[in-house]
């Protein structure tokens, strides 16, 4: 027997330990990539529960490696030891493709596909 339990947008993770979630940012967790749903904090020894946003579609972000280009259809990942995206693939997770280029905000679009493959 089996039934539907969500449609796949989203997902529950924890947050482990002393770390600090803000909403709207990209995180890894619990083997997952997607955008937080609201903000937390975890103290020493704590931990919490999170929503995931992991549906596929554009974004806008400005959490990147300000040094790299992210020109137009170059593929973006996700650097888990920095928090941020990058265009560099060695060590990194899959992301997705930009769409607009990086401003001179440092802000790019991309479309998010939050999968192991490209």
């Amino acid at each position: 027997m089996g039934r539907k339990v969500g449609n796949a947008r989203s997902v529950r993770v924890t947050v482990p330990e002393s770390t600090t979630i803000v909403q709207g940012n990209f995180y890894y967790l619990d083997g997952f990539l997607g955008m937080a749903t609201k903000s937390i904090t975890t103290g020493a020894g704590e931990t919490k529960d999170l929503i995931l946003d992991i549906e596929p579609g554009e974004v806008e972000t400005s959490q990147i490696n300000t040094s790299d280009a992210f020109a137009k259809a170059s593929k973006v990942y996700y650097d888990t030891t920095n928090k941020r995206f990058t265009n560099t693939a060695s060590g990194n997770r899959f992301a997705g493709i930009v769409t607009q280029a990086k401003d001179a905000n440092n802000v790019i679009w991309f479309v998010f596909k939050p999968t192991d493959q490209e």
